[in-house]
């Protein structure tokens, strides 16, 4: 019998090297490195890390996904974007940037379509459904969700 702890390091070695968690740090900071305004637009995908000798720091560049308009607007801000990033991590390990063109977030840029009101009879119905709810905090979460599952089944 083994410990656990010697099994779960081998199989998640290669998951959760430094190289993913690394990743994972520029993308939970992503609104801070880029600005709120782009970083709906662009989103980090990949780090590329190069072997310097032994005892050396690897420098690593990271790869964005954008589209050719906001690609141009990164490019002026690329010096800027380098130094937030790597005062992320408080070293200068990070030091190129690449644009590659590919389609990064749009979801936010999709309109979600308005759904209309329930009906009088559908309002009296959740209503009297929950005239036993006496919390008024519980009712009124009770009736949100309900005006979304109806609304829901009409689409």
């Amino acid at each position: 019998m083994r410990p656990v702890s010697e099994a779960t390091r081998r199989v998640t070695g290669q998951s959760f090297s430094r190289k993913y968690i690394s990743l994972g740090r520029i993308l939970s900071h992503w609104d801070d490195v880029v600005g709120k305004e782009l970083a709906s637009k662009a989103q980090p995908v990949k780090l590329h890390y190069k072997k310097r000798k032994e005892g050396a720091k690897p420098d690593a560049s990271l790869d964005i996904a954008v589209n050719g308009a906001e690609a141009t607007l990164l490019h002026y801000q690329k010096d800027l974007i380098l130094e937030r990033l790597n005062n992320i991590f408080g070293e200068r390990w990070i030091n190129a940037i690449r644009f590659v063109s590919m389609p990064s977030n749009t979801q936010g840029s999709r309109l979600k379509k308005a759904k209309a009101p329930l009906t009088e009879a559908e309002k009296k119905h959740l209503s009297s459904l929950l005239d036993s709810i006496s919390d008024p905090d519980i009712r009124h979460k009770l009736e949100n969700l309900g005006e979304a599952l109806l609304t829901e089944e009409r689409t």
